[in-house]
């Protein structure tokens, strides 16, 4: 029989499962954010070949925060194509969910979590589209499997049935084979310009580190400031 506290209902067998999962069971490392850069992009640059360094699986994936047509929120995976100057790049179709969602309101957060560091980023900005033959540069630069995906097109849209979907797909293996070069009209490279960026380093203590980066506007000056964990 189990047992509880006074007016506390038993945990469930998922809460049971749930609390007993451990978190950071490794050797975190330490972040002394005074060192810290003056700019967020070298600092992510560093964390995140530390992060290739330490075994974390697929770093370079990110969730991709937008706002829906409804105002509310609305959150993927992506992965990351590249961090440089203008910001950090990602590249979807512009017909789909998120597409529409940035064609409408060009603004979007992103966040890394990198548990084999206890590490997480997070940064917010706005959104810009790059110029299609960059994006398709990026696409072709990659797998056959990459260009078959968005030659196939349509995402976010309903499916009839998942045969159609394995239609599509051979078909768009089989032209990605035969035309590496080809064209995917609505392939679009997008690139997030950060007002707003956050490194956490976990501690197994729970005294996490928060370094919160900010500036007014896009291309403005940055200021660094803590933050309670």
């Amino acid at each position: 029989m189990t047992t509880s506290e006074p007016g506390r209902a038993a945990p469930t067998a998922f809460q049971k499962l749930l609390r007993a999962q451990r978190v950071w069971d490794v050797d975190l490392p330490a972040f002394d954010p005074a060192g810290a850069p003056a700019a967020p992009l070298p600092l992510f640059h560093q964390w995140f070949a530390e992060a290739v360094a330490a075994g974390q699986t697929e770093p370079h994936t990110m969730a991709l925060a937008t706002v829906a047509e409804d105002g509310g929120p609305d959150v993927r995976t992506v992965m990351l194509h590249d961090a440089d100057g203008r910001g950090w790049h990602f590249a979807s179709h512009a017909s789909s969910a998120k597409g529409r969602q940035l064609a409408v309101r060009p603004e979007a957060a992103l966040h890394f979590y990198w548990p084999a560091q206890g590490r997480q980023i997070r940064i917010r900005g706005r959104v810009t589209t790059a110029p299609h033959a960059e994006g398709l540069a990026d696409l072709h630069a990659r797998s056959t499997g990459a260009l078959a995906a968005a030659l196939v097109g349509r995402q976010s849209d309903v499916l009839d049935s998942y045969a159609e979907l394995e239609r599509s797909s051979d078909a768009a293996w089989e032209r990605a084979r035969a035309e590496p070069g080809a064209d995917s009209p609505t392939w679009t490279p997008y690139v997030l310009d950060p007002v707003e960026a956050e490194f956490f380093q976990g501690d197994a203590r729970r005294r996490h580190v928060r370094l919160r980066y900010r500036r007014p506007a896009a291309g403005g000056a940055w200021t660094r400031e803590l933050l309670w964990p």
